[in-house]
């Protein structure tokens, strides 16, 4: 078997499609929640927290040049290095967001596949019955 003809039946594979449909939606999924996240929440939370932008909260490692604006963008392109910590709240947001939305999709699966319980035996036929009676009545 050929090289390419070997990775045509990987390719067209039912979980090898499966899995580049599931990235390519979790893709697209993980940039909703980003924009809920960035345009919806924290806009909200800084309001509640005193109206500060949390993109713009960072601990300057080093001395920032005089002249240079206050904010993360400034401080970086001025090349000081810079710890920036209100990033990482709101990736940490991002993230706590789409682990409860996966973990409540995967539970959800999880409630639909579980198996139906087990069907009634089929009846007895009519002749076996019969048969079983005759059996009984002759024990007597």
């Amino acid at each position: 078997m050929s090289f390419v003809s070997e990775f045509k039946e990987f390719a067209v594979k039912g979980n090898a499609m499966d899995l580049a449909v599931g990235f390519i939606i979790g893709a697209a999924f993980g940039k909703i929640v980003d924009s809920i996240v960035k345009d919806l929440i924290m806009p909200i939370v800084g309001a509640v927290f005193g109206g500060f932008d949390f993109s713009n909260l960072y601990i300057a490692l080093g001395t920032v040049p005089e002249g240079v604006a206050s904010t993360l963008d400034a401080v970086k392109e001025a090349g000081v290095p810079v710890l920036a910590y209100g990033n990482f709240l709101t990736i940490l947001l991002n993230f706590i967001i789409l682990a409860f939305v996966v973990f409540m999709l995967v539970k959800q699966l999880n409630r639909m596949k579980k198996e139906a319980p087990p069907a009634a035996p089929a009846a007895t036929p009519e002749d076996v019955v019969l048969l079983r009676e005759i059996r009984d009545s002759l024990k007597k």
